[in-house]
């Protein structure tokens, strides 16, 4: 069946909402790298849903948040230029019955450029219904919602639904990407993003947060290997230590499982090297943070 009509629908949120987590289930692959911490997410990352007649294309965003490095306000930027030229707004919130600071702005946004938004609770398996009446109504004050849509990504729950309600809003048009293509994220890329998943989810307190993942080799031996190198970067020397870990078991364990998605994902058996260097306050190394692909492009 080809495509009859195709659209890009921005999923927008404060930090550690479930964007990323949402951006999965609706795709029903991983495309977008999940942790507990806030601000897993820094690039805007497209992931491309064919269903029926129609292709989605979800544009997963950082948190809105406010920066304290130069890498954060590169996140906040993307953030507020990812609500404009799209053709639908998914503003993700909690169920928690106040409007806060962040989604204010972010319906700011959505009120300028007069595009369809639907409200989309998340997490509605931590709430009683009643509660969830509250939310819908404070939100409910604060704009016109074209739909309301609780959900639990985590669970799956509401995403038929919630897709019915944004096939709606694809204008008619062919393909914006190949029919089987899930992300426009390079292969080097998600490899890169998958190590840093799991620095977060492995390390404590800020020191996730200062690390960069680089790809210096990747590539196929005749048997069908993928040999890959990775260089973790850092911004201390005490950072460092933390992530090889006593007699290397940290980075032995970050790299296994690793790997482990890798293959999942490249569909082959991988062999990964990794190193750690130090790069101090490189998140605030303008050069730097373009090396490391948070680019305007």
């Amino acid at each position: 069946m080809s495509i009859q009509r195709s659209g890009i629908i921005t999923i927008c949120g404060r930090p550690n909402v479930g964007k990323s987590t949402l951006t999965n289930a609706l795709v029903g692959e991983k495309v977008a790298i999940v942790s507990s911490k806030p601000q897993t997410t820094r690039n805007r990352i497209s992931a491309v849903l064919n269903r029926g007649e129609s292709q989605f294309v979800f544009l997963d965003t950082p948190g809105l948040h406010k920066p304290r490095t130069r890498l954060g306000d590169y996140m906040v930027k993307v953030v507020r230029e990812s609500v404009a030229d799209v053709d639908g707004v998914v503003l993700l919130v909690e169920p928690v019955p106040s409007v806060g600071k962040t989604e204010e702005e972010l319906i700011a946004r959505i009120r300028q450029l007069g595009v369809p938004a639907a409200l989309v609770i998340n997490k509605i398996d931590t709430v009683e219904k009643e509660e969830l009446l509250v939310v819908m109504a404070a939100y409910g004050q604060a704009y016109d919602w074209d739909a309301v849509v609780p959900i639990s990504a985590r669970q799956g729950e509401g995403m038929e639904e919630l897709l019915d309600v944004l096939d709606k809003w694809l204008p008619q048009g062919p393909a914006l990407f190949p029919e089987d293509m899930i992300t426009d994220q390079p292969e080097r890329q998600i490899v890169s993003e998958i190590v840093r998943e799991k620095l977060l989810r492995t390390l404590d307190k800020e020191v996730p947060h200062g690390t960069a993942v680089e790809v210096t080799r990747f590539s196929q031996r005749e048997d069908g290997l993928l040999d890959i190198g990775v260089t973790i970067f850092c911004e201390k020397a005490s950072h460092k230590g933390i992530i090889i870990g006593k007699g290397g078991a940290m980075l032995k364990k970050v790299s296994s499982q690793a790997r482990e998605d890798m293959e999942r994902f490249l569909g082959a058996k991988v062999y990964l090297e990794t190193w750690v260097k130090v790069k101090e306050n490189w998140r605030d190394n303008p050069a730097a943070i373009q090396n490391f692909g948070y680019t305007e492009e």
